[in-house]
């Protein structure tokens, strides 16, 4: 069948409804196949809409395109997700692994060397100095069931930072944490420093748990800390990394 031109003239458009007119192309060519789902829609035969008729055929071959950009969509994502799998697994191969059980704090994957771990072991103020170390330690306390230690260290270290203005309301948050007799991480100092540290936090100054905080540091130093050190967890952590150094 003859391809009429798509323009039609304007004397071809004064005869045609205004829903026609003013429709937009999707409309257009559903009326002129004759599949239109409007109420009352008009359906015209070839002869009777020259220049504005396109054959079953083209339809089909219209339809076709799209499927086909559908098609090429969902693949394309699909690339996306394997790309995606892929670079994650690409990532973590770049970073050394703690196999033993062992995660840091943070989500984040953190490089960590044979050189840094093994300062760890001179003292625990250089682990608790390592952001990295600070997460591996806390995973080691939580172990034996004692992580309200290295908490309450670090939320003192926070408290210390903070601005006069905020001292009350954090002091009064690390109290009922960590100090008072019911604290859901009540760490183990005696009834005097107890009772002590509430009277500092009711007037608080960026000093009121400097003695509670020294307590708990002596604690973990005297005896959670030499056995970190001596810990399956440590061990296999520095050994699989020195192992990483000597490939």
């Amino acid at each position: 069948m003859k391809m009429y031109d798509k323009q039609l003239c304007s004397h071809q458009l004064a005869g045609l409804p205004a829903s026609i007119k003013g429709g937009s192309r999707g409309r257009e060519l559903s009326l002129a196949a004759g599949g239109s789902s409007w109420p009352g829609a008009l359906h015209f035969k070839p002869r009777k809409m020259p220049g504005f008729f396109f054959s079953h055929n083209n339809m089909t071959e219209l339809n076709g395109k799209e499927d086909c950009k559908l098609a090429k969509g969902k693949v394309h994502k699909k690339k996306q997700k394997a790309f995606g799998a892929d670079f994650k697994s690409y990532l973590k191969c770049m970073v050394p692994h703690i196999e033993s059980g062992i995660k840091t704090s943070s989500s984040r994957n953190v490089m960590l060397s044979a050189e840094e771990v093994i300062q760890w072991s001179q003292s625990l103020e250089k682990l608790l100095a390592s952001q990295s170390g600070q997460g591996v330690f806390r995973e080691f306390l939580k172990s034996e069931f004692s992580e309200e230690n290295i908490e309450f260290w670090l939320a003192c270290e926070d408290y210390k930072k903070t601005k006069f203005d905020h001292l009350h309301g954090k002091a009064e948050r690390i109290y009922e944490e960590f100090v008072q007799s019911d604290a859901i991480k009540q760490i183990n100092i005696d009834y005097q420093m107890r009772e002590a540290t509430a009277k500092k936090a009711q007037d608080p100054t960026h000093t009121s748990f400097d003695e509670a905080q020294k307590t708990v540091y002596i604690l973990m130093e005297r005896d959670s800390y030499p056995r970190f050190l001596k810990s399956k967890s440590y061990l296999n952590l520095l050994n699989q990394l020195q192992t990483n150094t000597s490939k």
